[in-house]
């Protein structure tokens, strides 16, 4: 082989939502693996942190202010990045937003809110970036696209209802544009994180009965560390992952096959 199968020297990625937490651990890890890296959040300012970490490893980044929920911007700022870094190789969908509510007090604020964050905004800038990967005709140079679903893609979570129908919806959109897509050379899989602490979940883990609850039902009895998706996201995004499209990879420290 001519470089390794999971190098990313050359290929152009842009990381939604990766101010901090997964996002930001992705972002970092598709740069060590060689790719130039646009990151983007809601608050530009926001991603100081992400944009010095991925500059830390020696390749390029730019940081840009995005509103995935809004379709405009999913359009003008996949462009932008694309046009900025000389093309696109690599989008993760990986913005996202919860609030865990009772379903019977559950309104349509709060439903249109997750559900436009976390299922429309992660299609339209699959559809923004797949245009640009397929290229005028139909004969791009292909590309991979991940998509941060959720363990509630393949269970009910209580007080979940939102949050659990988007995420489900997305492991829909991901199988679909895998179908489609292929036929240009765009890979579409998926990531299901288990219970990892970030700045989203960490009101869950105030709780220590709840945290011991978990943990009983995990395997590896541990939470999920950010370090653990970085592999999974790496390997994905490379040549390593070239006949692989369609799936969802749980990275969950066994949770699903003990249940």
């Amino acid at each position: 082989m001519s470089r390794p199968i999971f190098d990313l020297t050359g290929r152009r990625a842009i990381v939604t939502g990766s101010s901090r937490g997964i996002g930001q651990t992705i972002a970092v890890s598709l740069a060590e693996a060689g790719a130039d890296v646009a990151v983007t959040a809601r608050r530009l300012e926001n991603l100081e942190s992400t944009r010095q970490l991925v500059e830390a490893t020696g390749r390029r980044c730019i940081a840009l202010a995005q509103d995935v929920a809004d379709v405009e911007d999913c359009n003008a700022v996949i462009g932008q990045a694309a046009e900025t870094l000389g093309g696109l190789d690599i989008l993760v969908n990986n913005a996202g937003v919860e609030t865990v509510r009772p379903s019977l007090d559950v309104d349509e604020a709060l439903w249109d809110s997750i559900v436009s964050t976390n299922l429309k905004g992660a299609f339209f800038c699959s559809q923004a970036a797949g245009r640009i990967m397929a290229g005028a005709d139909g004969g791009g140079q292909g590309g991979a696209i991940v998509n941060l679903c959720s363990l509630t893609s393949f269970v009910g979570i209580p007080t979940a209802v939102p949050y659990g129908a988007s995420k489900s919806g997305l492991l829909g959109v991901t199988r679909a544009l895998a179908a489609e897509w292929a036929v240009h050379h765009i890979r579409v899989n998926a990531i299901a994180p288990g219970y990892f602490r970030t700045a989203m979940t960490e009101v869950f883990y105030q709780d220590e009965a709840w945290q011991g609850q978990m943990l009983a039902k995990i395997p590896q009895r541990r939470f999920g560390e950010q370090a653990d998706i970085a592999g999974v996201a790496v390997f994905l995004c490379s040549d390593a992952a070239a006949y692989v499209t369609g799936h969802c990879i749980p990275v969950d420290g066994g949770y699903l096959a003990s249940i």
